[in-house]
């Protein structure tokens, strides 16, 4: 079975579905607060996490029985194998923002990307989702990116008529702002001392900042012209930005890997870089800036 064949959207809408009745069951953030140890990525791993992820592996499992290949790439299992592995990785953050969910800030999300290689640049398929707003950011290579209210579609049962593409969504373009100044951008990682030097950076540079907990969700808002870029203060890892920087990419957008070039940044655990995003080159260059100093 072709991997890229497969219904993407069905698939993560499915999780999503799953990953909701999970966060219905365990309220309150005493009740999600409960630890089971460290995972593959190397957090700690609360038990939400490994539910959440459970959700998705459950569809991946189903995938591969129907002759799929490919090695998943997630935060708490780590690199996992289906049928003969192969080139193709899909690469999972089951929950991006996970300090806003325990907390119950419902700005936290589902970032699934599909890869035919090892690389940013192989990534064919992007899907992020935002519990909080309930919208789903979806790109195709190639195709654009597309942004849906997620309240307006209900998962498809395995095996019905297919989800068959992102033109289900309304297609977003990024916003290059005409003057000089940018006027929001996002920061992620934002402990405090990483902060003061990028803000001290970008003070006369942008109007306004906003720090949402998720850097998935922060990148796809660059693609949807809501941001007019975004930075994390730290190195992030491949699961927190494959998808979400195709969107980015699709809407017209900008993306870097500190110095590293698309194909190199590479789609592993292991991988961490800084990642900087942007409506254009101008923008990345201010955004970037702030970000080494």
């Amino acid at each position: 079975m072709d991997v890229f064949s497969a219904d993407w959207l069905g698939i993560c809408r499915r999780a999503v579905a799953a990953q909701r009745r999970i966060f219905d069951e365990v309220r309150g953030s005493a009740a999600r607060t409960v630890y089971e140890g460290i995972g593959e990525g190397g957090d700690r791993t609360l038990v939400i996490d490994r539910r959440c992820e459970d959700a998705v592996f459950a569809e991946l499992e189903a995938l591969a029985a129907e002759g799929a290949a490919f090695v998943a790439v997630s935060e708490e299992r780590g690199e996992v194998a289906f049928g003969s592995g192969g080139d193709v990785r899909v690469v999972i953050d089951p929950i991006d923002g996970s300090l806003n969910a325990r907390r119950t800030i419902p700005s936290h999300s589902l970032s699934v990307a599909v890869a035919s290689g090892p690389s940013m640049a192989d990534v064919e398929f992007g899907y992020v989702f935002d519990f909080g707003a309930g919208e789903e950011f979806a790109a195709r290579r190639g195709a654009g990116a597309t942004l849906t209210p997620g309240a307006t579609f209900y998962p498809p049962i395995r095996g019905t008529k297919r989800c068959t593409g992102v033109e289900e969504g309304h297609p977003i373009r990024v916003a290059p702002q005409p003057g000089e100044q940018l006027e929001v951008v996002g920061v992620e990682s934002a402990e405090p001392e990483w902060a003061l030097p990028a803000l001290e950076a970008l003070a006369g540079q942008v109007y306004r900042l906003r720090v949402i907990g998720s850097i998935a969700i922060t990148a796809a808002y660059v693609g949807a012209g809501r941001f007019d870029g975004m930075l994390s203060l730290r190195p992030c890892r491949s699961v927190d930005v494959a998808a979400a920087q195709l969107i980015v990419r699709e809407a017209g957008g900008v993306v870097a890997f500190g110095d590293l070039a698309l194909a190199e940044a590479d789609l592993g655990l292991d991988a961490r870089y800084p990642i900087a995003a942007a409506a254009d080159e101008r923008g990345l260059a201010t955004i970037r800036a702030a970000q080494q100093a």
